[in-house]
């Protein structure tokens, strides 16, 4: 290599070097500044529903927190895909978050074409989830749960499951039970947790598995048998849990945010950061508590192993489903 071309290779390194630099600073800067503008919060449901409860409480304590608004849109359709396919076109600065949720972002592409793969999206931390839990009729002749298995043995497919969706956590909570309780049921899906939760009060199904949220708003219409939380609900303290009657179920439906994949590292800390500081808040822990939310505190740093995780336990699953992996 000639002196001149020597030359101009170096200047040329050491001008890449200062861009590098340049944009490693203005990134940082941007981190150690942000937030300072309101977030726009995207859900990809329709208001009223579990996600949109949720993101109101945090709305209420946000502001506290992290010294900003956000402002809830909605983007429903394709039982949330038709979001997060989008997401990735999204500004990466931080001021575009959008509502994420499991076991939808795994099983649906796995069932078809849904416009997104699981690992093009960037979940940075997941706060609660919705446990699982089974309801009967308050006037059902089954008030314990012992009661519905007993009959189930002895009728075989009898016993009908009112549910949120095919293929959704309420769906995957009845594959499993089925499973762990050697009893063989019949599982009906309805299009949300509403119509589910009116099959039950309208004696069109013997049970449901529905939300745990969905015994406060019912109040005293329906009977929770069981619920699939690691322990009691502060809400429903006398409801025991599977597991207290033998059965290993814990789950439901987990919530979280997520990012464009242009985000900076930095920034998506950050935001976890916030998030785990809102799930400490008193007053946001008491409203999700007594709202039927089981808090997580699942940050960006325990992604990786929480979602391998997440996806080898519902890819097992999809299988019993009839769902092939694409």
């Amino acid at each position: 290599m000639s002196k001149f071309n020597l030359r101009g290779f170096l200047s040329t390194v050491a001008i890449g070097g200062a861009l590098a630099a340049g944009l490693a600073f203005t990134g940082n800067a941007a981190a150690q500044s942000y937030p300072s503008k309101s977030i726009n919060y995207i859900l990809p449901f329709n208001a009223g529903g579990e996600s949109d409860i949720s993101a109101r409480f945090q709305q209420s304590v946000f502001k506290k927190i992290a010294g900003v608004d956000i402002v809830i849109q909605y983007m429903d359709g394709a039982g949330g895909a038709q979001a997060w396919s989008q997401l990735n076109s999204m500004p990466g600065d931080g001021y575009t978050i959008m509502g994420i949720n499991l076991p939808h972002t795994v099983l649906q592409p796995m069932q078809k074409d849904v416009g997104y793969k699981t690992d093009d999206l960037t979940p940075v931390h997941y706060f609660h989830y919705t446990p699982d839990a089974i309801f009967v009729h308050k006037d059902s002749p089954f008030k314990t749960l012992k009661d519905l298995i007993d009959f189930a043995k002895k009728s075989p497919g009898m016993v009908t499951f009112s549910g949120s969706g095919s293929n959704s956590s309420n769906n995957l909570a009845q594959v499993r039970f089925d499973e762990l309780a050697g009893i063989k049921s019949t599982y009906i899906p309805y299009s949300g947790t509403g119509p589910a939760v009116t099959a039950i009060l309208g004696k069109q199904t013997i049970a449901g598995f529905n939300y745990a949220p969905s015994g406060i708003s019912q109040g005293e219409k329906m009977r929770m048998l069981a619920v699939a939380a690691e322990k009691r609900m502060p809400a429903f303290p006398a409801v025991p849990t599977f597991r207290e009657l033998g059965f290993d179920l814990v789950g439901g439906a987990y919530r979280g945010l997520s990012v464009p994949k242009s985000t900076p590292e930095d920034i998506r800390q950050k935001l976890s950061d916030i998030i785990s500081s809102i799930d400490a808040d008193p007053s946001f822990k008491k409203k999700m508590e007594d709202g039927g939310f089981v808090l997580t505190d699942i940050t960006y740093k325990d992604m990786p192993k929480f979602m391998s995780s997440k996806k080898k336990e519902y890819g097992a699953l999809a299988e019993k489903l009839g769902i092939k992996k694409q």
